[in-house]
């Protein structure tokens, strides 16, 4: 990540996020419960499987709770029309992007929407997926992010936005016809085309379900249509 402030408050904002991060990285090692280091223990930030593989949509925030008291203030007004609908989105962030990798980076979960602004492609569906989501807003220098998604979505507001999904592959399309300009790593624009394609439309039923009902969907519950 660059940190080259360009003013003083370029300085101060820059040291916020490291200490953030710094944060979020000594959190994560409180959350593991079976072993010295974060990932050596069940109910680890990192374990791949659990209950919640199942579930028709699974809620993340007691995860993300349980690393940080705060994943950033942005304000849902300032969010990006690509953002997923989902309890994470960014508001206005750091003029950098977010690059197409480096550690800042979250390649499956987060892209920039005009080279400025970041945008959540994929909201998390494991704990792992929220610990890297949750240690990319701790990079963010503008504390950009937020995770009350939940308090501003409504089902028909879902709904719409999956009924206008033609945009934003249009605006895929156009990020990968043009590598010299774009900032996001080409694979990560195939990796958010293929999540419209695939997935997408499950979990935004599971998450209107949730909307709807105030609790996770049972294994094998009937979902709303979109």
């Amino acid at each position: 990540m660059d940190l080259t402030p360009i003013s003083a408050m370029g300085f101060v904002v820059a040291a916020v996020g490291v200490m953030r991060l710094a944060a979020l990285a000594d959190a994560s090692l409180r959350v593991g419960k079976g072993g010295a280091e974060a990932g050596t223990g069940p109910g680890s930030v990192f374990e791949e499987s659990g209950d919640w593989a199942a579930r028709a949509y699974w809620d993340p925030l007691p995860t993300a709770r349980s690393l940080t008291d705060s994943i950033g203030n942005g304000r849902w007004e300032d969010r990006s029309w690509l953002n997923v609908p989902g309890p994470f989105y960014t508001g206005a962030t750091g003029a950098t992007g977010v690059g197409p990798s480096g550690p800042e980076s979250a390649p499956r979960h987060v892209l920039s929407g005009d080279g400025t602004t970041e945008f959540v492609y994929r909201q998390p569906r494991t704990p792992h997926e929220v610990y890297t989501l949750v240690g990319t807003a701790g990079y963010e220098p503008l504390a950009g992010y937020a995770w009350d998604g939940d308090e501003h979505w409504t089902p028909a507001a879902v709904r719409e936005w999956w009924a206008g999904r033609a945009r934003v592959r249009a605006w895929i399309r156009g990020e990968l016809a043009a590598p010299t300009t774009s900032v996001n790593a080409r694979s990560s624009l195939r990796e958010f085309a293929g999540h419209l394609d695939e997935g997408l439309e499950d979990y935004l039923r599971g998450y209107v379900f949730w909307l709807i009902a105030g609790r996770e969907p049972g294994r094998g519950e009937a979902l709303p249509a979109l």
